[in-house]
């Protein structure tokens, strides 16, 4: 029903991927949220979760860091490489997180406080004092994170055998939808939401529950939360050792060397690999990545995945993977390069399948797409393909931004399809957005009837009525206008605080601008259409 394991974790590791010492602020930001952040600006205020001004706010010298996870693995690789000497798999889940079954490490080593202090030390020289690691050992998945998360650097906690239900059922309900429970393969926040509301506060009262009762009112999303409350593994009874003939592999004839040449053959190894499970109605969950160089060198990684594993996943964690191997250090990476790349699904699930939309929503062109960009993205680089997310901000220019596609799941709903953020902007230009957005906003002016240039007082306010623009050196008469939109920003930071205010105008001939002015100088930043 369950599987010893050992779950050995690198706090903070995003920062630490960034090369950013622990002991100075710093912050990692995805989609203008912190997604991770250093002990030096957790103890300043700075939490996951909030918004990049807030946080900015609470430590003004922070390092803003952006959020890379091809980055983070080409990190990870090198120090869990050292973990081969004590088992011959282990599985990452994800960078700065793996783990290892124990059933023969630790008959191997003497027991699994022998083993936990092994694999602390050897991942603890890896880094060279620049992570804490720690390391917990439990019954489940779940549990083994858990331990880790309470583990002291040096000191793994080791949970008796039986004893995972026991030790689970004080914690929260929210640990299955938090960071914890992505890391265990049990995240769904909406359910846990549900469980909250329903006044089920701790994992014991979940696991109390009959799980008859939890299936029929959750589903499979509530069954899998209630197994891991009780102290077992998400998915043991439906994931079984598939068939070999399940696995791809490729001949690389020359061998390759370079990761962008290795990553675009592996999108075409991840689509053979996503047909083949799917015409026997099955889906990966765990994937082993193996390689063998031209002079007989066999590298092999596992990965495992929360939900299953797509196309789109799973040629992304294979170039995660090959740049990890080809971007090493000279002592460690392959003498040669690499003439077979074979995946191989470990633990397989039957696909459940998903209800496509009939209008909006997802559709099987937006998987091609998806897949389309995916080789686009493993030809050119991965910072080569970009695509638009919605952010938060005050102006047009700053609400949307183009980013690789190396950092967004392709097959979310993407940003520009969602409203706008529905945190505060004080003096955001309300809807509906300019058509145009000027990437260098062009000189303009904007004059009163007296000719004179309109102001905006310290309290927000026009001096006067606007009765000219001037566009492009050509004076227009103003029909109509609206604003202004006074913004006060970054006043904290004395290098990039800007006081801007925002006016928007229709001229005679139709024309309607957004115009900003800063410094006693209007610019035009966007034209409507």
């Amino acid at each position: 029903m369950t599987t010893r394991t050992l779950v050995a974790w690198c706090p903070d590791w995003p920062v630490v991927a960034a090369g950013v010492a622990l002991d100075e602020p710093a912050i990692v930001l995805h989609a203008n949220r912190v997604v991770a952040c250093s002990p030096a600006a957790r103890a300043e205020g700075v939490t996951e979760g909030l918004r990049r001004r807030e946080a900015q706010g609470r430590a003004p010298t922070a390092v803003v860091l952006a959020d890379d996870p091809a980055r983070d693995a080409r990190a990870y690789e090198p120090i869990i490489a050292t973990l081969d000497l004590l088992c011959p798999r282990v599985e990452v889940t994800r960078p700065g997180t793996c783990a290892i079954a124990t059933r023969g490490p630790s008959r191997y080593h003497g027991g699994d406080d022998a083993l936990a202090e092994k694999a602390g030390a050897v991942l603890t020289g890896a880094l060279r004092g620049r992570a804490p690691v720690l390391v917990g050992v439990a019954d489940g998945a779940l549990a083994a994170v858990c331990a880790a998360r309470r583990a002291r650097v040096g000191e793994p906690v080791v949970v008796a055998p039986g004893a995972s239900p026991a030790y689970l059922a004080p914690l929260p309900v929210t640990t299955l939808g938090g960071e914890l429970g992505v890391a265990a393969g049990g995240a769904d926040a909406e359910v846990v939401d549900v469980l909250v509301r329903l006044g089920l506060r701790t994992l014991g009262a979940l696991a109390a529950l009959p799980a008859t009762d939890v299936l029929a009112r959750f589903g499979d999303d509530g069954a899998r939360l209630h197994r891991l409350a009780r102290g077992f593994d998400a998915r043991p009874l439906a994931s079984r050792r598939p068939e070999p003939e399940l696995a791809v592999s490729v001949e690389l004839d020359p061998p390759v060397e370079r990761v962008d040449t290795a990553a675009f053959l592996a999108v075409s190894l991840a689509d053979d690999l996503h047909r083949g499970l799917g015409g026997r109605g099955l889906a990966c969950t765990r994937l082993a990545i193996e390689a063998e160089t031209e002079h007989g060198e066999t590298l092999e990684r596992c990965w495992r995945h929360e939900g299953t594993l797509g196309a789109a996943e799973v040629a992304e964690r294979v170039r995660w993977q090959l740049d990890g191997w080809l971007s090493a250090s000279f002592a460690t990476r392959p003498t040669a390069g690499i003439s077979r790349l074979t995946l191989t699904p470990l633990e397989v699930v039957p696909a459940r399948g998903r209800q496509l939309g009939f209008w909006g929503g997802e559709s099987r062109l937006d998987e091609r797409a998806a897949r389309a960009l995916a080789r686009v993205a493993g030809m050119l680089g991965p910072d080569a393909v970009v695509v638009p997310e919605r952010r938060g901000g005050r102006g047009p220019a700053e609400q949307v931004r183009l980013v690789p596609t190396a950092l967004v799941d392709l097959t979310e709903e993407r940003g520009g399809g969602r409203p706008a953020s529905p945190e505060p902007w004080p003096g955001q230009v309300p809807a509906p957005a300019p058509a145009v957005v000027h990437a260098d906003p062009s000189p303009a002016d904007l004059l009163d009837d007296d000719g004179a240039r309109v102001v905006i007082t310290g309290r927000g306010l026009a001096r006067s009525s606007p009765a000219t623009v001037v566009v492009d050196g050509r004076p227009h008469g103003v029909r109509a206008w609206a604003g202004p939109w006074p913004a006060d920003e970054r006043w904290w930071d004395p290098t990039d605080h800007r006081r801007r205010a925002r006016l928007q105008v229709v001229a005679e001939d139709g024309t309607a601008h957004l115009l900003v002015l800063e410094a006693g100088s209007w610019h035009l930043e966007a034209t409507y259409d």
